[in-house]
């Protein structure tokens, strides 16, 4: 992040207890690309006795909002990071535990410039989820903005 160096999947934990509660684990995390899994925890499988499709969207929604932190963590002073549409495709039935890997689509710099115009930045965080034997599992594009925080008052 610049230079500056902070922990962001503990800074994603604090923020978002949900991630927390699925117990998502992040094992790497650095310049717009993320990684981090899922255990496998028999009170989060579903019919087939897998992890259920939620979990396996908020991984992929926490490791896109990871790579975002890690590459424009140092613009939070001035806006907000928002996920705005989320797609993803379930490929085949997840079993054991699951990781994600999350990066940017776009440049550090085109968003920071299109912040620095005055608009809204919107760019998308591709994700693919794998089986522990390394099966792409399902793959998620995620499209994120950059909301400007209002000028406070004096």
């Amino acid at each position: 992040m610049c230079g500056m160096s902070v922990d962001v999947g503990g800074l994603l934990l604090d923020t978002v207890p949900f991630a927390r509660t699925l117990g998502i684990v992040f094992d790497t995390v650095a310049d717009g690309h993320a990684v981090c899994h899922v255990p496998d925890r028999p009170d989060l499988h579903n019919h087939v006795a897998g992890p259920h499709a939620g979990v396996l969207f908020t991984l992929a929604e926490s490791a896109s909002g990871a790579a975002v932190l890690s590459a424009l963590g140092d613009q939070l002073s001035r806006a907000v990071p928002l996920p705005t549409t989320a797609t993803i495709a379930y490929r085949k039935v997840a079993l054991g535990e699951v990781r994600a890997e999350a990066r940017l689509l776009a440049s550090r710099e085109e968003v920071v410039a299109r912040l620095d115009a005055g608009e809204r930045p919107e760019f998308d965080v591709a994700v693919e989820l794998t089986n522990a034997d390394g099966t792409v599992v399902s793959t998620l594009t995620v499209t994120w903005t950059l909301r400007p925080n209002r000028p406070t008052s004096p």
